[in-house]
């Protein structure tokens, strides 16, 4: 291999590392799978992540180097959202390579789903059968922001720290359907519980909107 060759090589490499340094920390990671959701400012980010605006803002800088993440001024607020829509694809595609290769992943949800919810969740596919015969009631537990950027047609909106306040208003005559932001967001498992415990026949999706539109034919 000539020298020239293994120059550019090494040059290219390095600007691949870029990426994969940015994906290097939990708390990145957990930062960029909340903007799949939508855009969202700092404050919003640090209520999300229980870290501090120091920390955020530091963790959203390194986004910024490695062209993960953008933003625009609105008003005295920053608010970021991812700067590619593939970022999304890599985000579920991480966390899929993590459930194949790493037992503790799967040890870890099941641990936590283990005394919460006994019940098989509905795929994807079973919720659009049933959705194009109007068997359920589906509802988006996530918040009314990340409905509005984005969500499986159909949805109602209905956050999950404002389900108590409508739980009159739920069509009751069909299973009721939650879902949120994905695999390991348990909004819709909070959800699912509450509505079960008012008597209401409610089941989970484990996918969210990412998943969905990943879906051929929809």
């Amino acid at each position: 291999m000539g020298t020239d060759t293994r120059g550019w090589k090494d040059a290219i490499y390095e600007q691949f590392g870029r990426i994969g340094k940015a994906l290097s920390s939990p708390r990145r990671l957990e930062i960029l799978d909340l903007l799949s959701q939508g855009p969202k400012n700092v404050e919003t980010l640090v209520l999300e992540t229980g870290m501090s605006v120091a920390n955020v803002s530091q963790h959203l800088q390194t986004l910024l180097q490695a062209r993960l993440v953008q933003f625009d001024k609105q008003g005295t607020y920053a608010v970021y959202q991812l700067s590619n829509a593939k970022i999304s694809a890599l985000l579920l595609l991480i966390q899929a390579i993590g459930e194949d290769l790493l037992a503790e992943v799967r040890l870890l949800r099941d641990e936590f789903l283990s005394n919460r919810d006994s019940f098989e969740p509905l795929t994807l596919d079973e919720l659009k059968a049933r959705m194009d015969v109007d068997e359920v009631y589906l509802i988006d537990v996530r918040p009314k922001e990340e409905f509005e950027y984005g969500h499986i047609p159909g949805a109602f909106s209905i956050p999950v720290k404002e389900l108590a306040d409508h739980l009159l208003s739920i069509d009751t005559n069909r299973p009721v359907v939650a879902y949120c932001r994905g695999r390991y967001c348990m909004y819709a498992v909070e959800a699912v519980e509450m509505l079960r415990e008012h008597g209401i026949h409610a089941i989970r999706i484990d996918e969210g909107v990412r998943e969905w539109k990943q879906q051929p034919l929809h």
